[in-house]
């Protein structure tokens, strides 16, 4: 009798996961680690603690997507706050490297606030303006854009430009889907165009606007301020078709490309795998993408289909960032390429990201709200 209790205990445990998107992230996940082994030149040290992370990052998406969203409807409030407190104390305490303060020692890991942020501020934005009527009235919408605005302010401060913009778009995302008016669109970015100068003077560090500026006119400074996407294009121009196979490129192996493993790892699918080669990695982004479109579209309310679309949004805002600052359209701003690129809490940041898009899309009630 106590062996069929305990299975019948055991069959009214659900288990809550999408099998597309688990699926392809793992896929994508593995890739990471296989291009990651050449782009670090066959370190084993790299790959070893990659590896760990992507462990971990997956663990935690299951576990992630297993709470009902009314979980996370309830304690946005409370991540918010908790992500705030952590970049002020990174402002006040936090690592400094190459004069920027945005990560927290705690000796066996570092931790980045801002990528913390990066979600909690779409999810609080989402579980605030979910009931509210269509349009959005003022009173909603500039408390909005004033939670947003701290949260796009300490980022600026620290300095980190690339994902401060981010979590102004991930705020401004989740702001539009909800139904912002758009009157107050056009005169917000009429305000915007008016303002370039002052924020330009003013909101930007000097070797910021000389990285614009390099966008603009490479050739003044090519092994200077422009060697970078100098050797980026190279890179990628000189993988051709099918490329020059896999630990073959001679820009990142004969150490002319910088920060190979993270930023400009984009450049060494191109050189080693060709044009082919980086067409099927961004194959794999867009079909992540459309599932995550088709999950917000099907959610089962409003809240959902915001948290969704917001977090889904910021994922292909950063894959472009990087994209189009490795093939030199948009200036060097310290963007990772998701799934692929090294790192810690960026790459853990997506897995949390990705779990909480499941928990949204897999858990549906008889009625619709």
């Amino acid at each position: 009798i106590n062996r069929t209790m305990r299975l019948l205990k055991f069959k009214r445990f659900n288990f809550f996961y999408d099998p597309y998107l688990l699926i392809s992230i793992i896929f994508l996940s593995l890739i990471g680690l296989i291009i990651l082994y050449s782009a670090s030149q066959e370190s084993s040290a790299i790959i070893i603690k990659q590896s760990i992370f992507v462990f971990f990052g997956i663990i935690l998406m299951i576990i992630v997507s297993q709470p009902d969203p009314a979980f996370y409807k309830n304690l946005s409030g409370l991540f918010l706050i908790f992500s705030v407190f952590l970049m002020l104390l990174t402002i006040l305490f936090g690592s400094e490297v190459n004069g920027a303060k945005r990560w927290l020692d705690f000796g066996f890991f570092t931790l980045q606030p801002s990528e913390l942020i990066k979600i909690a501020l779409p999810i609080f934005l989402a579980s605030y303006l979910y009931d509210k009527p269509l349009p959005i009235n003022l009173k909603d919408t500039f408390f909005s854009i004033l939670i947003i605005s701290i949260s796009f302010f300490l980022i600026v401060f620290q300095p980190d430009l690339g994902t401060s913009i981010v979590v102004l778009l991930a705020g401004f995302y989740v702001l539009f889907l909800a139904g912002l008016s758009w009157r107050f669109i056009g005169s917000s970015f009429a305000i915007f165009l008016l303002s370039t100068p002052f924020l330009w003077n003013n909101l930007l560090q000097p070797f910021q606007r000389q990285r614009i500026a390099t966008l603009f006119n490479p050739e003044v400074d090519p092994y200077g301020t422009a060697w970078n996407i100098t050797q980026s294009k190279i890179a990628i121009g000189s993988g051709g078709i099918s490329g020059k196979g896999y630990g073959a490129g001679s820009q990142s192996h004969l150490d002319f490309l910088p920060e190979t493993t993270s930023d400009f790892i984009f450049a060494v699918i191109a050189e080693e795998f060709g044009f082919l080669g980086a067409l099927a990695l961004l194959s794999i982004y867009t079909f992540i993408l459309f599932r995550c479109f088709y999950l917000s579209l099907n959610a089962r309310d409003r809240f959902c289909r915001l948290t969704i679309g917001g977090l889904s949004l910021i994922f292909v805002t950063t894959i472009f960032v990087n994209l189009g600052m490795v093939v030199g359209i948009l200036p060097v701003v310290g963007m990772p390429l998701p799934f692929i690129s090294s790192g810690g809490t960026s790459l853990l940041s997506f897995y949390i990201a990705f779990g909480i898009i499941i928990s949204m899309a897999s858990h549906k009630k008889l009625i619709r709200q």
